[in-house]
């Protein structure tokens, strides 16, 4: 949970049958700090990262003229583009990405959904977006299913965790696996509400630049 933490205005504008998401002009060198990939050499930060069994992800290519390194996420077969500055580690079920100030912080990894008792991805967006507001009434939720057959959840008024100034916004990117409805990826990005927009841009650059070996 400790992504979790604000998203009325998220969907304002958003065309009802959008294509994707769109990041607006923004690129990773808007979010980077130009460090020519050091901060993913440093070493791993249990307490953020998810615990001691944690180990730093494999980082294919640094690019620092576009502003982004792309870093294999061995355990569940997915090359991700992060900001420069970030930090990226793995276990033996998820990735997890976050900044140098910790204030965007992500979670990836892969879904069975049959194993978690729902049919597809819509489906288990419906389920998880519906469980959390239940659990959590403050929590608002929408959803939305993009042109390319992958949903999107957001998750606004979500408290702040330890170390936050304010409540987060959280995204939730459900893609479910060509050809197979049984199995996809959840990318989940928190920001702090006051960064929802640019939160969002930057989901858009993370799916843009996904590569996933299903």
């Amino acid at each position: 949970m400790f992504l979790l933490a604000g998203l009325g205005t998220v969907f304002a504008g958003f065309p009802a049958r959008a294509a994707d998401l769109d990041a607006g002009g923004l690129t990773f060198r808007d979010f980077a700090i130009n460090d020519n990939g050091a901060s993913f050499n440093r070493g791993v930060d249990p307490i953020i990262a998810g615990g001691p069994n944690q180990v730093s992800s494999r980082v294919a290519v640094v690019d620092s003229a576009q502003g982004f390194a792309r870093v294999q996420f061995g355990s569940i077969k997915v090359e991700l583009a992060l900001p420069l500055g970030w930090q990226a580690t793995e276990d033996w079920e998820r990735g997890v990405a976050y900044s140098l100030d910790k204030h965007y912080r992500l979670i990836i990894w892969r879904v069975d959904f049959a194993f978690e008792g729902v049919k597809d991805a819509e489906h288990y967006a419906a389920t998880k977006s519906g469980s959390i507001t239940a659990r959590r009434p403050s929590v608002q939720a929408q959803a939305r299913k993009l042109g390319d057959g992958t949903f999107l959840i957001v998750y606004e008024n979500v408290p702040k965790g330890q170390g936050d100034s304010e409540t987060r916004t959280v995204f939730d990117l459900v893609m479910q696996r060509p050809g197979n409805p049984k199995e996809g990826i959840l990318m989940t990005l928190g920001v702090p509400t006051s960064d929802t927009a640019r939160g969002l841009k930057l989901l858009a650059l993370l799916k843009q630049n996904i590569r996933i070996n299903w």
